[in-house]
């Protein structure tokens, strides 16, 4: 099999209250945008792909063309079943723009053999996947608010963004516990926003309101100091920045930096790349949670079929998808009681809804 067609599509879908406006140490979204890509094999067969727009992009108005002039040369004529191949030598340098490509293979292959994804990951290890519901920084009123609607919805977890002061997040935290009690699983994310006797006095502050984890809170190369942060504090302490290369893992894993591991496909540079995370933290005991980066309906079913084939993905898995305004695919997601039901279709086992990738396209390579 040989890829024939090459073709990249940037688009934006709204978010809806009370997940938008969804606000960061650094960023206000409201929207979540991605760069698709379509390739296209002489077997008839179809496969796509998906990563985060706003870390593959400076001028999305030109994006799609440069993107889809660097992908064509390297792909036209390539095997895509070659996944290994792929990692080794196809010469992708980014990890966001190898895991779009590298999506999309796993796609073709899954179609080629008539399986879901999650049948060539592994097997199926739960039919459903529990997912966390997202919200940004807030106001102490606000974030009780917003907190209890979650919990009326079925969720048991909540992620909050932090990271712009200690005693916002404090405030934040504060208030969640007081709407919710003990109904809500609690994780915070700084962003790498603080200093390590910054983020160890926060850790200790945090201490009494039973946080499931306080993810990331100092820069991604401080590994060293988020050890010694584990050594003085009963918060449990997740990484996301940092979970990178297989190199990255191994340092993390052998200074004991970090209870939960939040690996992401975009980050590490596919799904066969997140797999060997998981199961790498496995032999460790440190178990991980997918991390979600505002995704549509292709990041979300890897997101699915990666926990559904893996042990080693117990907690709820990050996701923002409830608040998009729609999606992309022909059969959007319902999420029931915190939980997403497996796809069973062939590949990532959904399809793009044309009339709607029209709806949302912000610009296209196809000629």
């Amino acid at each position: 099999m040989k890829i024939t067609g090459v073709d990249t599509f940037l688009v934006d879908v709204p978010l809806q209250t009370p997940v938008s406006p969804y606000q960061s140490r650094y960023i206000c979204s409201t929207s979540t945008g991605a760069l698709l890509i379509r390739m296209e094999t002489d077997a008839g067969i179809i496969g796509w792909g998906e990563t985060p727009q706003r870390l593959s992009f400076q001028n999305a108005t030109s994006f799609t063309d440069e993107e889809a002039d660097y992908f064509r040369p390297i792909l036209l004529g390539k095997d895509p079943t070659d996944i290994s191949a792929l990692y080794a030598d196809w010469g992708i340098e980014e990890p966001y723009l190898q895991s779009l490509v590298e999506m999309a293979c796993w796609d073709i292959l899954g179609k080629q053999a008539g399986l879901p994804l999650h049948r060539l990951l592994g097997g199926l290890y739960r039919e459903r996947v529990e997912v966390t519901c997202c919200m940004g920084i807030r106001g102490p009123e606000e974030a009780a608010t917003i907190s209890k609607h979650y919990v009326d919805l079925g969720f048991s977890t909540l992620k909050t963004k932090a990271g712009r002061s200690p005693e916002e997040d404090l405030a934040m935290v504060r208030a969640i516990r007081e709407a919710t009690g003990d109904r809500l699983n609690l994780r915070i994310d700084p962003n790498m926003g603080y200093t390590p006797e910054v983020a160890l006095q926060l850790a200790r502050d945090l201490e009494p309101y039973d946080l499931q984890y306080f993810e990331q809170p100092m820069h991604k190369d401080l590994l060293q100091e988020s050890a010694e942060i584990r050594q003085q504090t009963t918060t449990p302490l997740a990484l996301n920045e940092s979970v990178t290369t297989m190199e990255n893992v191994r340092k993390i894993l052998e200074l004991d930096a970090a209870q939960y591991l939040l690996p992401d496909t975009y980050q590490c540079g596919g799904i066969w790349a997140v797999k060997l995370v998981g199961e790498v933290a496995a032999s460790a005991g440190v178990p991980c949670i997918f991390h979600c980066a505002h995704d549509l309906g292709l990041r979300t079913a890897t997101m699915l079929h990666m926990a559904a084939s893996s042990p080693n993905f117990p907690l709820a898995n990050d996701c923002t998808y409830y608040s998009l305004e729609n999606d992309i695919i022909c059969e959007p997601f319902e999420i029931k009681e915190g939980t997403i039901a497996v796809p069973t279709k062939p590949g990532l086992g959904v399809e793009i809804d044309e009339a709607m990738l029209k709806r949302y396209l912000v610009k296209s390579s196809v000629k």
